[in-house]
């Protein structure tokens, strides 16, 4: 856990230099290029090789943390057994905890509003 804890703070730092890296370079319209003398190794062209190696270098960097946070977090998660935690010993719930019935209805009465036994068989449409 510690060595997913470390790498995952490490990627996030590469990214955010990245990012960083990625915004200071000249882009075609001006950008947030840096200034400086046109000259030297902080010139326009020293710094832009410069921004593009560390570029290269750091999406390097970003991709294969990448590959190694995925390889560990296989590694810790995976177990050699699967576990329940289902209580099979529960009782099914009776009739009376329905959470759907009408809490006013009475469940043993019948719908219709007489007695089931003094139903005549006429009206019962499955006896015959």
């Amino acid at each position: 856990m510690g060595l997913f804890l470390f790498l995952t703070v490490l990627q996030a730092l590469v990214a955010a230099a990245l990012v960083g890296v990625v915004l200071m370079q000249r882009s075609e319209g001006g950008g947030l290029g840096i200034g400086g003398s046109p000259t030297g190794a902080l010139g326009a062209r020293g710094a832009a090789d410069f921004l593009t190696r560390a570029t290269k270098w750091l999406a390097v960097a970003f991709v294969a943390l990448s590959i190694a946070l995925a390889a560990v977090a296989v590694k810790t998660e995976s177990s050699g057994s699967v576990s329940s935690t289902l209580d099979r010993e529960v009782d099914a719930p009776a009739a009376a905890d329905d959470l759907l019935a009408d809490p006013l209805a009475d469940p043993l009465a019948d719908p219709a509003g007489g007695d089931p036994a003094e139903t005549p068989a006429s009206e019962d449409p499955l006896a015959e």
